[in-house]
């Protein structure tokens, strides 16, 4: 079992040792038991078991990196070395690079140990040349300067206390085995890499521990001798890889059996093969498809895995669908492969696992990039043997240098995933090797890309090496063992004060025309023959003295919205107003004054139902704001009146609602990317006019607060380390929040950083403000609201066009660990973020007013947003207590999936409101006000008639008219004197009002 954390060990929550108990019952139950993998991972806890997992590795787990010899060696044809096959192969054809001098380790081994000493690691892989060694593949040719080579380079290893892994064939086979026997294809082969084999464990075994055979046999049968994309580049006949792969599985049993009946007791070392394999996801539910993608990995790893790891022999599926094209082992062979094998060494990377594996060995299904699931298979269809990953990484563009942080994080997913197989799953995984240590040929990508730690100038006659942004985070991984829990990732316990603003937003609510039958005074007949009802024409009759003018509670979509708010136990509810559809000819003094009187409605009977209303007079939406119709044009914002205009329609707002609505945001979320710094101007301005009028003709009156509410997203540097991405973080930041907070929060000017990085540019784009703007605009806030959902990284290394911004210099990105849907889940970004505002406008009372998460609107268990809510809100928790931080309260987005698709507390099902599962884990973080340490006593909070204890609204505000809502309730009256009608079969009626007769 994996050590988690240093003492005492990382604290699990109930999910992980769920997990853990019940990987430990099925993993490595015999083989074929792989093909229950996909299956096991669907039923684990999500999103929990996504969650990036804190802890550290077993004590004296290794932490290894590799190189492979023709990649990085150069000294092709030096001190004696015979031409490989990758020699000839790189100046054949099209090729136009190659090997001859890749990084130059040949010359350059005491660079290369420093570089193992910067990075700590404890083991280092590299490979031996075979024709180094035996130029021509012989032992007769035996090369006394190669050996020397390596020799040299063990004691070099030795005296920085790291420990080799050797390879003994890494693609580069003599040439001239190639020539006089046609390679991996001759039966002969095989003896002489024995013989090779056995050289190499008496010259070097008495320090060498850890060996590897041959690597990847998978890519030398398939693609050197099937498709030709590598080293020798034959092909033509399909069946020949597999007469090539029977080879290699001789070879390699040739050389295990050697060392373990010559060296073994001697030296005490282990031996095995590198397999590499990719991963596949079924395309469908199917079993059908789960059988697919298991025939796909025993067509790619299982081809050299089974004879070893397994019976002897080959998978059977390869056999099935293979038939006579794959040569039969025999009785012996498969004797003398079974247990040929002490370690698996695994090899999972890009360039491996996925760019060489053919179409046609997936069998329909999809490709994934998953080391944990990989390391899983292989444990349950090999009966738990220990695993060594001895290579593992990622790719960039050849023309990146020392800032690679796509390699960077995609080395600490590979890594966490290792953690997690060995801490979750109960894998033993003995040890992660990065690859590599530095940049080099990398095969048929020739120079083409990068996948080292370290960068290496190949303009340079010493080819000069540096450490890459990712050689430094693996540092700092191997230093700490993994990734220890730190105290600012345990959750916080605690609550927050009684006045604390828990609510709900909603962009917008349902909006009823006109209200229900109670005040309709007309006469129907109704033709009991269709149901269907006639208003009979001229005019209504008497009105009865209990008639009256209709009342709020006649609209019954009001009654059960609200009822709908209530039952999340907030205290808030924020939601938008149409301005479009309130001014609808832009002049405040033409409203409709139907839509108004419903807003007052519903703003009326949410306080009577103990919720506050908080009113946004405009939403800003990408895809259009909701301006009223004749100033939606070309100019929209950049009209002149337009500002004077939304002034004018907020006075209207505050003078009508402003007796119900004590909170108010002017525009929510204006700070788009879309908008302009013309528009976004104009916006500031029309703010500050509606701040001005409220708090000038309104505030002493209605005692309301109002501001702005701004989309701010965290923003944090790729390389926490590092001042290069911390300054591109704070200008993605300043553009993007500070643009609007800092002219009203701060000094009435737009930032700093902003202004001198646009006059860096010459650009005049940004507005200037006149002085009597900066005074209209400064200081117009009441409190800081911010909606929040996501955090990205940034970096000023450009690694993808797609992503990048060019006018800020920065590249967008996401640490792949992150649980996406789509946007990832970063709670820790909603603490920085709130930091942020703290830092630069201290005592400002900070609200959370939009915080939320999309998912599948049909998962009405949705445990994505109920593990998103709980760790966002436990993040503001410490923003709180822990950091000072003035929140005042959070708002989780949003009420419904009908009007926000996606990011509901309630679904609906036939036009029916039902509650999610993240409801009711809400309700109960407010109903214990935040996180309560275990066993503290309940929070006595002043007695109101709040949400948790009132009706349904409904009924309070209407005694008897809870009746009514879904469904209309109306008294039937017959005309017996009236002969015509009796005569027709029709029934008039009228609809009364519950208590009295009818009319």
């Amino acid at each position: 079992m994996a050590h988690l954390g240093s003492v005492p060990a990382v604290r699990l929550s109930l999910w992980l040792a769920a997990i853990w108990a019940s990987s430990s019952s099925s993993a490595g139950t015999g083989g074929g038991g792989g093909l229950r993998t996909w299956g096991r991972f669907d039923k684990l806890p999500y999103p929990a078991d996504k969650a990036f997992l804190r802890g550290t590795f077993p004590p004296g787990f290794m932490w290894a990196v590799g190189t492979a010899a023709y990649q990085v060696e150069g000294a092709s044809d030096k001190d004696g070395k015979g031409p490989s096959i990758w020699d000839t192969f790189s100046r054949g054809g099209k090729r136009v690079a190659r090997g001859d001098v890749g990084s130059d380790s040949y010359h350059n081994a005491a660079a290369d140990v420093r570089a193992l000493r910067q990075l700590g690691v404890s083991h280092y892989r590299f490979s031996l040349s075979w024709p180094r060694i035996f130029p021509d593949g012989t032992r007769a040719s035996l090369n006394p300067a190669g050996v020397r080579y390596y020799r040299q380079l063990l004691a070099r290893l030795r005296e920085a206390g790291v420990e080799p892994v050797v390879t003994l064939y890494h693609w580069d086979l003599p040439e001239a085995l190639q020539r006089r026997l046609g390679g991996w294809s001759h039966p002969r082969t095989a003896q002489l890499f024995r013989d090779y084999a056995d050289f190499c464990f008496r010259a070097f075994g008495e320090h060498v521990k850890w060996w590897i055979t041959i690597d990847n046999p998978f890519a030398v049968a398939r693609h050197g001798y099937g498709t030709g994309v590598l080293a020798p580049g034959i092909k033509g006949d399909p069946d020949l890889p597999y007469r090539v792969g029977r080879v290699l599985l001789q070879a390699h049993a040739a050389a295990w059996h050697t060392y373990d009946r010559v060296y073994r007791r001697r030296q005490g070392g282990r031996v095995s093969l590198a397999l590499a394999s990719h991963w596949v996801r079924p395309s469908r539910t199917r079993l059908e498809s789960l059988r697919e993608c298991q025939c796909s990995l025993e067509h790619v790893l299982g081809w050299f895995a089974s004879p070893l790891f397994g019976d002897g022999d080959y998978p059977a599926c390869m056999k099935a669908r293979l038939g006579a094209r794959l040569p039969a082992l025999g009785a012996g062979e498969r004797r003398r492969l079974r247990g040929a094998a002490d370690f698996f060494a695994l090899s999972h990377s890009a360039a491996l696992s996925f760019q060489l594996v053919n179409d046609s060995l997936k069998f329909g299904q999809q490709e994934d990039l998953d080391l944990r699931m990989l390391l899983y298979w292989v444990s349950a269809e090999y009966h738990r043997p220990d695993i060594f990953v001895v290579q593992s990484g990622w790719y960039v563009s050849g023309s990146t240098k020392t800032q690679d942080p796509k390699h960077m994080y995609y080395l600490k997913r590979f890594i966490a995933e290792a953690l997690k197989s060995v801490a979750v799953d109960g894998v033993k995984v003995l040890g992660y090797t990065a690859w590599s240590l530095m940049d080099g040929f990398e095969w048929h990508r020739e120079y083409g890309i990068r996948r080292g730690l370290y960068y290496v100038d190949f303009n340079t006659p010493d080819m000069k090496r540096q450490p890459k942004t990712s050689a430094i985070f693996y540092k700092n991984v191997i230093r700490r063992n993994g990734f220890p829990e730190l105290p600012e990732n345990r959750p916080a316990r605690g609550v927050f004060p009684c006045d604390f603003a828990w609510g709900v937003t909603a962009n917008s609510i349902q909006v009823e025309s006109s209200p229900s039958q109670f005040a309709d005074r007309n006469v129907y007949t109704w033709n009991v023959d269709n149901g269907e009802l006639t208003r009979l024409e001229g005019p209504p009759p008497p009105t009865p003295p209990w008639a009256r003018e209709a009342h709020c509670a006649d609209y019954v979509s009001i009654g059960q919205q609200v009822d709908e708010i209530r039952a999340a136990g907030v205290s808030h509810f924020h939601f938008s107003l149409n301005w479009s559809a309130l001014v609808p000819t832009g002049q405040a003094a033409r409203p409709n004054a139907t839509l108004l009187g419903y807003y007052r409605c519903f703003s009326r009977q949410l306080l009577r139902a103990n919720v506050t209303p908080v009113v946004t007079l405009w939403h800003h939406t990408r895809h259009g704001g909701s301006l009223p119709p004749p100033l939606d044009g070309a100019n929209r914002w950049l009209g002149g009146e337009t500002p004077d205009l939304f002034a004018d329609y907020a006075r209207l707002c505050f003078r009508e609602l402003g007796r119900h609505v004590k909170m108010w945001i002017t525009l929510n979320e204006p700070n788009d990317e879309t908008v302009s710094y013309q528009e976004a101007h104009q916006m500031l301005r029309a703010h500050a006019l509606a701040w001005r009028a409220y708090d000038r003709d309104f505030r002493a009156a209605q005692g309301g607060q109002v501001s702005l509410a701004l989309h701010m997203d965290w923003v944090e540097p790729a390389y926490s380390f590092s001042r290069e991405d911390v300054e591109p973080a704070k200008r993605v930041l300043d553009f993007r929040v500070g643009w609007f907070a800092q002219p009203v929060f701060g000094d009435g000017d737009y930032p700093l950083g902003m202004r001198s990085w646009l006059r860096q540019l010459n650009s005049l784009e940004l507005p200037a403000f006149k002085e009597e703007d900066r005074l209209l605009v400064r200081g117009t806030y009441d409190f800081f609201a911010i909606s929040h959902f996501s955090t990205e990284l940034v970096t000023h290394a450009k690694e993808d066009p797609y992503t990048y911004t060019s006018s800020l210099e920065v590249q967008h990105m996401i640490d792949t660990t992150w649980i996406l849907s789509p946007r990832p889940v970063v709670p820790w970004g909603l603490r920085k973020a709130l930091n942020w505002v703290k830092e630069r406008y201290p005592h400002v009372p900070v609200y959370v007013m939009a915080n939320g998460v999309q998912e599948d609107a049909g998962r009405f268990k949705d445990s994505l947003r109920v593990f998103y809510l709980y760790n966002y809100i436990n993040e503001a928790l410490k923003a709180f207590t822990l950091d000072g931080v003035n929140l005042k309260g959070y708002f989780a987005y949003a009420l419904d999936d009908q009007r926000d698709p996606g990011f509901g507390l309630y679904g609906h099902v036939h036009r029916e409101a039902v509650a999610k599962a993240s409801l009711a884990n809400y309700r109960n973080i407010i109903r214990h006000h935040g996180f309560p340490a275990p066993g503290a006593p309940d929070r006595r909070c002043p007695a109101s008639a709040g949400p948790a204890s009132a009706g349904p609204a409904a009924a309070r505000l209407c005694p008897g008219c809870g009746a009514l809502s879904k469904r209309p309730v109306v008294g039937f009256l017959t005309l017996v004197g009236s002969a015509a009608l009796v005569a027709t079969g029709l029934v008039v009626y009228y609809a009364t009002r519950p208590g009295k007769s009818a009319y």
